[in-house]
C-alpha cells in the first residue's frame, strides 16, 4: 500500500492560518491536482479538523476520517475510524485499493510519519505567506526526501513531488 502526502503548502510552509482556516487560497490549478490525485487512489485519509473544515465527504472517493470519537456515517462514501495507522491501510488493502492520499492535517500526517509509512509526498507550493501558522507536521519529523518531479501549473503554481527514502 502505498500512501502519499499530498498537501498545499504557501512558501513559507504553512498548510493553514489555524485549524478553522478553509483552504480557499489554493487556487483552482491546486484544487484540480487535488482532485486528480485522490480520484486516481479512490481512497482518502484525513483528520476530523480537516473534515470539519471541508464539511462535506468528497465525491466519489472513500473519505476516511481519523477521530477519538468515531460515529456512524450517513454516507456511503464516509467512514470515522480510532483505527490505529496500519489497520487502516491493511483494511484498505484488503479492500482492493493500492494507494491512499494522506490529506491531513498536520497531526495525522505527523502520526503516519513517525511510524514511517508515508511513500511520496506532493505538495503545491502557492504564492503566499502567511507567516504564521499550521506546518505540514506538527511535531518534529526527520525525512530524507528523492526529488521525483517538479512543475509549474498555472502562472504561479509550484508543484513538487518527493519520494520518501526509507
Amino acid at each position: 500500500m502505498k500512501v502519499i502526502l499530498l498537501m498545499a503548502l504557501t512558501l513559507d510552509g504553512k498548510i493553514g492560518k489555524d485549524s478553522d482556516h478553509f483552504p480557499d487560497w489554493t487556487g483552482k490549478e491546486d484544487k484540480k491536482l487535488f482532485v486528480e490525485i485522490t480520484k486516481r487512489a479512490g481512497c482518502l485519509i484525513m483528520g476530523s479538523k480537516t473534515f470539519q473544515t471541508i464539511g462535506r465527504p468528497l465525491p466519489k472517493r472513500k473519505n476516511i476520517i481519523m477521530t477519538r470519537s468515531p460515529k456512524e456515517s450517513e454516507w456511503d462514501n464516509l467512514e470515522f475510524t480510532d483505527k490505529k495507522t496500519t489497520e487502516i491501510l491493511e483494511q484498505l488493502e484488503t479492500e482492493g485499493y493500492e494507494e491512499v492520499i494522506l490529506a491531513g492535517g498536520a497531526q495525522i500526517n505527523t502520526l503516519f510519519a513517525q511510524e514511517n509509512l508515508i511513500d511520496e509526498v506532493i505538495v503545491t507550493i502557492s504564492p503566499l505567506i502567511f507567516g504564521s501558522g499550521i506546518g505540514l507536521f506538527g511535531d518534529e519529523i526527520q525525512m530524507n526526501l528523492e526529488l521525483l518531479n517538479l512543475e509549474q501549473k498555472g502562472e504561479n503554481l509550484i508543484v513538487a513531488h518527493y519520494k520518501v527514502e526509507k
